[in-house]
């Protein structure tokens, strides 16, 4: 049992000091509990003098609430980033201790019929004096008073927070579960034939992990590099099949003599996640999960899904007969990627990993940054002079020109490379949230993190064009973050914006990694400084076709799993995760797993994030992302006039309006599945 805390105080608890910017290099684990306790306090009394005015007004009560839930995100949002990219135990420990006080103090506020009384009241009495944003506000606040159990009973209401308490706790151990056991995971190679093939970058790293434990060779680790390099270009069947393992049975009972064992965590979240929505009259978690989207059934989102796989099917089909074709064998999971490579490779002459001394990652930031300002007018300057959590981290500020002048109106940190006790995977995340209130206002800034392969020596880091994609594709959130004209935080950037259209500004600006004028501007061979040759551009853009069929299909796959999970399960009993899942490849994949694959156990996305019936919000975006890039091929790629539109229908409105209304006011129709799949090259 720990010993007694000792708490710092408010003045030295950088937590609580109100700078711009947060001092990461000074936040330690003993922070954050007390800056937790005492923020809450705080805002409990305040929000105890809003509950007692008779007739309260929007500035009077939702504007002061805006600014409250701004000033605990602004204390929350470093805690929970420093966990998920420099994790240790007592951080753990400190960020575990707040997840259920949090998720208590906001139940009670969304719970609150005090506060929905005087949200209802504004609405009604004060509506015609409210701007349309203003309106959006108290809308939106309504629909999650309701959705968090306002109108329940007493004892069903406070089972519903005990609810939300007990989910951010399991989520929070199943990402635990898959981070440790990623960490603990090494295999030791002594014959180096093993590793023919794989990135010499990575059998450096490994040789000096080996050498560090006082060992002959290699120690290769579970971090995604190396679990890229070796699935797609280790020559070693059978160390591609450790690898493959390894990934698919992390934090499941077959590896770690279940230590780390996920299967219980699941059954937990799905009970727990079917109890709130049947206490709010939902028949199913993935009907309440509908209630904020943009798709409106359960039936429309399962047509959807089924009507792209039938599409890609036969595309999917002739593309992995191809495959074995090639290969001259019968293909295993962990041989897929690896003869996927070579067949692009052979189709047209290109290698992800032969790629790399094209695309130094400092020519790629500059060449996305130019695309930034050819599309949108903004300027992009790195500042050295900022507080960070890791001396390999970046941070840029985005200014316009107003009045003959740069105004900075955002900033992002990049934090690019894999390291140890950082979260696997890339995603983009707020670190300040926008607000333009009375009581003052702030400017976004987002965290954009990736797992790029770290640069050796003075050499840049050498990426792959997936990891350019990759690059691109968080950067687009990050645009959507950051170039936001919304005054209320709980509407600015992503927020209030409908999961499954959240995905379209990333995946739009995944596009332009792709135009021939864009590879120009990002590659630079590292040695001769040329770009690619247009023969290369060429090669490379015909890959983006390559094997769509398959993909689309696994994105199915793993989109129909998680929403007949969490639409068909049912309080009787645990749902049998493995034979849904089966079910599910029989119905729509081509390339069957083993049966010992267990991916659900670190399907961190619908388990520990935000897509919890929500996983098909990839494809349903990627319909609007390719029919919105239509619009723009249809003028001119950075045609000003489209990207005008774009800027105020889309990026700068955050979710001040109905997602599908701001699409149709981008293009002028609903949105068209025919772009995307046209896109991958799939018959319409």
């Amino acid at each position: 049992m720990p010993g007694p805390m000792t708490s710092p105080s408010p003045s030295s608890n950088p937590l609580l000091q109100p700078d711009a910017l947060p001092a990461f290099s000074q936040i330690r684990p003993e922070h954050v509990e007390p800056a937790v306790r005492a923020t809450l306090a705080r805002q409990r009394a305040r929000i105890a003098a809003l509950q007692a005015l008779d007739a309260p007004s929007f500035a009077e009560v939702v504007e002061p609430i805006e600014e409250l839930q701004h000033e605990l995100a602004r204390i929350w949002a470093p805690v929970g980033h420093l966990n998920a990219v420099t994790n240790s135990d007592a951080l753990r420990e400190s960020y575990n201790r707040c997840l259920p006080l949090l998720s208590e103090f906001q139940t009670e506020l969304a719970q609150s019929e005090a506060l929905y009384r005087a949200y209802s009241r504004v609405a009604q009495h004060d509506a015609a004096a409210l701007t349309a944003e203003q309106k959006r506000v108290v809308e939106q606040a309504l629909r999650d008073f309701r959705l968090a159990g306002v109108a329940l009973a007493s004892k069903p209401q406070q089972r519903f927070k005990q609810i939300m308490m007990e989910l951010a706790q399991r989520g929070a151990s199943f990402e635990e579960n898959v981070l440790d056991c990623m960490n603990e995971w090494q295999h030791h190679v002594t014959d180096a034939a093993q590793l023919a093939g794989v990135n010499s970058n990575i059998v450096t790293q490994a040789q000096a992990r080996a050498a560090a434990v006082g060992k002959e060779g290699w120690l290769l680790g579970l971090d995604q590099p190396t679990y890229q390099s070796v699935m797609t270009e280790g020559e070693s069947r059978p160390l591609r099949r450790v690898l493959y393992e390894a990934w698919s049975t992390r934090a499941s009972a077959l590896t770690g003599e279940g230590r780390w064992d996920n299967a219980p965590v699941i059954a937990d979240i799905l009970r727990l996640r079917q109890e709130a929505a049947e206490l709010l009259g939902f028949a199913s978690y993935a009907e309440y999960a509908l209630a904020t989207r943009m798709a409106r059934s359960s039936g429309e989102v399962i047509e959807f899904l089924r009507k792209l796989a039938r599409a890609a099917r036969p595309a999917a089909e002739r593309e992995f007969a191809e495959l074995q074709a090639f290969a001259g064998q019968s293909l295993e999971a962990w041989d897929v990627a690896f003869w996927s490579e070579r067949l692009q490779r052979s189709r047209h002459n290109v290698s992800q990993e032969a790629l790399r001394p094209w695309f130094p990652l400092p020519r790629v930031l500059e060449g996305l940054f130019e695309v930034a300002g050819r599309l949108f007018g903004i300027q992009i300057r790195e500042r050295r002079d900022v507080d960070t959590w890791h001396d390999s981290v970046r941070y840029f500020e985005l200014s316009r020109d107003h009045a003959g002048r740069a105004e900075v109106f955002g900033a992002f940190y990049l934090d690019p490379y894999a390291r140890p006790k950082k979260r696997n995977g890339a995603w983009m995340d707020q670190c300040i949230g926008r607000k333009s209130l009375p009581s003052g206002s702030a400017l976004p800034v987002a965290h954009l993190v990736c797992n790029f392969l770290p640069p050796q020596g003075d050499a840049p880091a050498l990426l792959t064009h997936t990891d350019v994609v990759t690059l691109f594709h968080e950067f687009g959130h990050g645009l959507h973050h950051l170039m936001t004209c919304v005054d209320y935080p709980s509407l600015a950037g992503i927020n209030g914006v409908a999961w499954d259209a959240v995905e379209l500004p990333s995946q739009f600006i995944e596009n332009y990694a792709w135009q021939p004028e864009v590879l120009q501007q990002i590659s630079a061979h590292i040695e001769t400084g040329e770009p690619l040759t247009n023969a290369q551009q060429q090669q490379l853009i015909a890959t983006q076709r390559f094997q769509a069929g398959l993909a689309t299909l696994r994105q199915i796959e793993l989109a129909l799993f998680d929403f007949r999970l969490h639409s068909e399960y049912r309080p009787e009993g645990v749902p049998d995760l493995l034979a849904l899942v089966d079910a599910v490849r029989t119905e729509v994949a081509v390339i069957k797993p083993p049966a010992w694959n267990r991916f659900p156990m670190s399907f961190s996305h619908i388990f520990a994030g935000g897509y919890a019936a929500g996983y098909y919000s990839y494809k349903w975006a990627e319909v609007l992302a390719a029919d919105t890039f239509a619009a723009f091929t249809e003028n001119g790629a950075f045609d000003s006039a489209t990207a005008r539109r774009f800027v105020d229908t889309i990026l700068a409105r955050g979710g001040t309006r109905d997602a599908l209304d701001a699409f149709v006011e981008f293009r002028g129709r609903p949105p068209d599945i025919g772009p995307l799949l046209r896109q991958h090259g799939i018959a319409v």
